[in-house]
């Protein structure tokens, strides 16, 4: 029997008479990321990068760690809706919802809180409280994606005129083209 090659997401479908247990497995979710970085947190994924059994399922996971004070930059998912579960410390997370209200939504999440993000709407946690802080994330996609504003808006490849950004973020020229030169990190694993 042939089977043609099939592409989901951008990656293509393994042959079902190829596949074996690793393709279905990741280990590793329960060690600390590295929050020694200027945003302290860090990100591990566990996506169809990771499994390539969960392409075209529909989910996918993160671990988030932080350092007293860490946070993740206002981002968004384009295709996914995601569920955060506290598993330690204390976080301040919240979304915006889009134009024209732009209302914010937050809440202070404790241990076995849970907090929803919406799809495609810009999300950010921060951990607040005195020591560090620890979350699962489940997201409704193998792929879902990630957009952090201040990289896509200032890290541009080629750049934003700045004029452009002085005019939307009602500054001057020198103010965006010191964010433009700025170093944007990825705190994802």
């Amino acid at each position: 029997i042939y089977i043609s090659a099939v592409f989901v997401n951008g990656k293509l479908c393994k042959n079902p008479m190829t596949a074996k247990p690793e393709d279905f497995f990741f280990y590793g979710l329960d060690k600390p990321g590295n929050t020694s970085n200027p945003l302290g947190s860090m990100v591990t994924t566990v996506n169809m990068q990771q499994i390539p059994g969960l392409n075209t399922l529909g989910i996918s996971l993160a671990r988030i760690d932080f350092a007293p004070k860490g946070l993740t930059l206002p981002h968004a998912h384009p295709r996914a809706t995601e569920i955060l579960v506290v598993l330690e410390g204390c976080l301040y997370v919240g979304f915006v919802t889009s134009n024209p209200e732009n209302w914010l939504f937050t809440k202070k999440l404790y241990i076995r809180d849970v907090f929803v993000f919406p799809q495609g709407l810009i999300h950010f946690q921060q951990n607040v409280g005195e020591g560090g802080a620890v979350a699962i994330a489940a997201l409704s996609s193998q792929n879902p994606g990630v957009i952090t504003i201040a990289n896509a808006v200032f890290g541009a490849k080629p750049p934003i005129y700045d004029d452009l950004l002085a005019k939307a973020f009602q500054t001057d020229k020198k103010v965006t083209d010191e964010l433009q030169s700025a170093f944007w990190m990825d705190n994802n694993n």
